[in-house]
């Protein structure tokens, strides 16, 4: 019984870092967001040009992860 309790909490700490994951990826889009929003009403130039091309990297490799995070919740 006391090994089915440690389980249930371990399953119970690794859903939650998950979800923790999970909130931080997308909050970071958000804040990607609103940057990337900033920087396409400025002024064009290559250094805002690679810093936009940045941004959509990032985003899509936060949008991967929690892809994958949400398929290990599904069981």
């Amino acid at each position: 019984m006391s090994s089915d309790k440690d389980e249930l909490i371990r399953a119970q700490n690794e859903l939650i870092g998950i979800l923790f994951e999970i909130i931080k990826r997308l909050q970071a889009n958000n804040t990607l967001d609103e940057e990337y929003f900033q920087l396409i009403a400025s002024e064009k130039t290559d250094i805002i040009q690679k810093r936009l091309d940045g941004i959509l990297s990032q985003r899509a490799d936060n949008s991967k992860t929690v892809a994958k995070l949400l398929e290990k919740l599904e069981f």
